[in-house]
């Protein structure tokens, strides 16, 4: 019952804290480059929704093991979304790290097929989302593509850093790497080992670090609009501003 309710705490704190910054970025955001950090936020937030509420309602009344379909069908649908929510920050480094057309253009298919090899591999029936611990082999499986999708941002986060001198971008790519980082273990030893599950915390707080860098640059737009070089770029088409 106490992990119940602190789960249950900190989870609605960060469902409410990200669906909310996302909606807000989407409504007053000046420019597609902060729009898109919305959308992230609100994909992020909605998908792990559905894992997050069965958990907290199993941990509250009949168990984990009595709301085994719930709780899987949850699993899948925020393995979809953080899939999504990686193609759209993607989208958004692209943005400011303006690369050549060729490399744009790799970049993109590698995504793409990426994206889609592990949205496919979760689909697959081997994976038994609805039977509680599914083989582990599958769960590696499907995480190989996502984990790759991952380096590939890491890589382009640093090299928007270098090519803008923005910091933010570092601090983007060092949430990541620690996302990936507290997600891993869990992925392959939260089953023989339950109190790894506790990384996911920390792991979403890296989540919530990727989001708030939106909401900063938003912020700081609004203040000072030739400070940003990031949201500078994107938005002054929008605004009517010069370049």
């Amino acid at each position: 019952m106490v992990q119940g309710i602190m789960e249950l705490l900190f989870d609605a704190a960060y469902l409410i804290f990200t669906f909310a910054v996302g909606v807000y970025l989407i409504a007053k955001g000046r420019s597609k480059f902060i729009k898109l950090f919305g959308i992230m936020a609100v994909v992020l937030s909605s998908g792990d929704a559905f894992h997050l509420i069965p958990r907290v309602y199993a941990l509250l009344s009949t168990g984990i093991e009595a709301n085994a379909f719930a709780l899987g069908l949850g699993k899948l649908i925020t393995s979809v979304t953080m899939t999504g929510f990686y193609v759209i920050l993607y989208f958004i480094l692209e943005m400011v790290w303006q690369p050549d057309k060729r490399t744009a253009w790799w970049s993109r298919i590698a995504l793409i097929v990426l994206a889609a090899a592990r949205v496919i591999l979760c689909m697959f029936p081997q994976n038994e989302w609805f039977s509680g611990e599914g083989p582990l082999v599958w769960g590696i499986a499907r995480n190989i593509p996502f984990a790759l999708i991952g380096l590939g941002i890491i890589v382009i986060c640093f090299l928007t850093a270098k090519k803008t001198a923005d910091k933010s971008y570092v601090f983007m790519g060092i949430m990541v790497i620690l996302s990936f980082g507290f997600y891993i273990p869990v992925v392959v030893l939260a089953s023989t080992v339950p109190v790894i599950g506790t990384l996911m915390i920390p792991k979403t707080l890296a989540y919530v670090g990727v989001v708030v860098v939106g909401l900063v640059k938003h912020r700081k737009y609004i203040r000072t609009p030739s400070c940003d070089f990031a949201y500078a770029r994107t938005s002054a088409p929008d605004d009517g501003e010069e370049e």
